[in-house]
């Protein structure tokens, strides 16, 4: 069984557009453009027409205003253990591993290939007394005859596949790093593999990427529901979407389990509260007098014109918003999703209030990750290792919904339970 995401469930307090607007004293347009940036969900009625929470809306519009009081940034935990285990594939600076551990599951395993990366889950392992058995090196050299485990969970990255002539079964894979998150499963037959992977696995060639893995997970007997989840609405301060696939044995009565969105977000004011001080990037000279100019929330349009295609270059007469670019954080707003240098030009990442790219402790909050997390290798080691994780309290989210479809926690109102068959 497949499915693409869904709909939001409809609010108990749904109401149209208009009547939102009335209800806030806002404009209609000021609802749209908050949904467009990711602020609020909506959900639509049998006429297609969307509809929105006022309870929701009204939060976001104190957040966005500044006149609340209130921190939800918390790094979730469980204070619970359960006889579960799981390998983790691609296992990066360890925030899908953190976040399952978090939910009370024990690692048999951990793969990743950078030394440093490496270096940051073994260093983080015995610090927290978390017991991990870390394999540094390529994942297709690890024999997994023999492992057992209840969860495979892997981030694997999305490689094309070349379709002439081939059917796409599980060997015409091979060479990908699907292939190795597949040849594991094959292995140790685990009883739900977890895939994660962009938003853009799902139109890659056209979904035939997507398509062809489902099938080949089918191939080795295994149903596979996938989900969109945006993680701006499950307690991590950043818009970042994740395409999760949820694949269980077809021998097993269980469902796929994935977690509701959340009616609220939480800001960048409340994830870098108190938040330690640590090494980061400066901008050169010439680039913060670029940067000085830009107001909180503003981008390189903010310029005087003058500026503004002198600093862009030939990107200025290019399409699209470029909206990335000389881009200064809102306070007020999760931030925009974390990339490996929070000062490259095509995607800037500066912070709200001073001119500097955000810190490295700054980026790991943003992250979710506990402020005694440490990484290793260099500044920019550390930079790429946290851009390119999943944030702990995402994987805290879906290691919860992995117990809850094993039986072994209750599925709750935050869960979204799918047929087994």
């Amino acid at each position: 069984m497949t499915a693409t995401s869904v709909t939001a469930t409809m609010p108990a307090q749904a109401c149209k557009i208009s009547d939102a607007a009335t209800a806030l004293q806002v404009s209609p347009d000021t609802i749209r453009r908050w949904e467009k940036m990711s602020l609020i969900k909506a959900s639509r009625d049998e006429h297609n027409h969307r509809l929105f929470d006022i309870d929701e809306l009204k939060r976001v519009q104190q957040k966005i205003s500044g006149n609340h009081q209130t921190n939800n940034y918390r790094i979730l935990e469980s204070n619970r253990r359960y006889p579960v285990t799981c390998i983790d594939l691609f296992a990066g600076a360890g925030g899908t591993a953190l976040g399952f551990h978090n939910a009370g599951i024990d690692h048999v395993l951990l793969s990743e290939i950078d030394s440093k990366a490496s270096a940051t889950l073994r260093q983080n392992s015995e610090a927290k007394n978390l017991n991990w058995n870390v394999i540094e090196g390529d994942v297709a050299g690890i024999d997994f005859t023999g492992v057992q485990a209840d969860i495979i969970q892997a981030g694997f990255p999305c490689q094309a596949f070349s379709y002439a002539g081939k059917s796409m079964g599980f060997e015409d894979t091979r060479g990908t790093l699907f292939f190795e998150f597949a040849r594991a499963i094959k292995d140790v037959r685990p009883k739900i593999a977890i895939g994660e992977n962009v938003r853009g696995l799902l139109t890659h060639d056209g979904g035939k990427t997507l398509q062809t893995m489902i099938a080949v997970l089918g191939e080795l007997g295994y149903r596979t529901t996938h989900r969109l989840l945006r993680a701006q609405y499950l307690d991590v301060p950043q818009k970042r979407e994740r395409l999760i696939l949820f694949a269980v044995r077809n021998d097993l009565d269980v469902p796929a389990v994935f977690p509701k969105e959340r009616d609220y977000f939480i800001s960048l004011r409340e994830a870098l509260e108190g938040c330690p001080h640590s090494d980061g990037q400066i901008y050169a000279k010439p680039k913060h007098q670029i940067m000085e100019l830009i107001p909180e929330g503003g981008y390189w349009r903010d310029l005087p014109e003058g500026l503004q295609r002198e600093y862009m270059g030939a990107s200025y007469y290019l399409g699209g918003g470029k909206t990335g670019m000389a881009r200064r954080l809102s306070w007020d707003q999760p931030s925009l999703t974390l990339t490996c240098n929070p000062a490259q030009k095509q995607t800037e990442r500066c912070h709200p209030s001073e001119t500097r790219p955000l810190s490295v402790r700054e980026y790991a909050r943003i992250q979710t990750f506990p402020d005694e997390w440490t990484f290793t290798g260099s500044l920019g080691s550390q930079y790429k290792q946290i851009g390119n994780a999943v944030p702990v309290n995402l994987g805290y989210h879906i290691g919860r919904c992995v117990l809850a479809a094993l039986g072994y926690i209750a599925a709750d109102d935050n869960m979204d339970v799918s047929s087994s068959r």
